[in-house]
């Protein structure tokens, strides 16, 4: 599904991935060891050298639109653009995603500078997921949450991995989340990626 060969940024050393569809690959290191660029150099959101294919067809043959809407990034707090939470979402978003994740049913008629840094993380993942990502890019998607949100957080990303055939990287702080999630388990530390399991 997704192949990262030869990836390079910064004075790191090139980078190999490989992962399936319905797989995770976690991703741990310090903070500062470069999991966030690495997400974003697969995301084509920095400069980078090397090349990534998502099922057999490489990053430079689709548009950079196209690219990100298929591997798609999602970072540790999220970007909102407008003021009403709504308009950054493409489709109504089905009441029982709002329902598991411990959010309003009127959270979209709220205006973004009322969310909590919670509810932005979440909010931030139901838009990504909005968008059909064959390929989603995790950055701690749960560094905000409380340990029961953070389950439900799991179990809605499981469920669209399995039903959707969709393939993780997860940056995670949290060695247990890590183990429990990914089916490889890699560390970053002195510029270069490390397997773990």
């Amino acid at each position: 599904m997704l192949r990262v060969q030869g990836l390079k940024f910064l004075d790191w050393e090139e980078i190999e991935l490989e992962m399936a569809a319905g797989e995770i690959v976690a991703i741990q290191g310090q903070s500062g060891s470069g999991k966030s660029l690495l997400l974003r150099a697969v995301a084509d959101l920095i400069p980078r050298e090397g090349e990534a294919f998502l099922e057999g067809v490489a990053c430079s043959e689709f548009s950079p639109t196209d690219w990100r809407r298929s591997v798609c990034f999602l970072s540790a707090e999220a970007l909102w653009w407008v003021d009403r939470v709504g308009d950054h979402f493409d489709k109504t978003v089905p009441e029982e995603r709002l329902q598991r994740l411990g959010l309003a049913s009127d959270c979209l008629d709220w205006e973004v500078s009322r969310l909590s840094m919670g509810e932005r993380q979440r909010l931030g993942l139901l838009r990504m997921l909005d968008r059909e990502p064959r390929v989603l890019l995790l950055d701690e998607p749960t560094s905000n949450l409380d340990s029961e949100t953070s389950v439900a957080v799991e179990a809605l990303l499981l469920e669209y991995l399995e039903e959707n055939q969709a393939a993780a990287i997860w940056v995670t702080h949290d060695d247990s989340q890590a183990r429990r999630l990914g089916s490889k388990v890699y560390r970053m530390a002195g510029k270069k990626l490390e397997v773990v399991t």
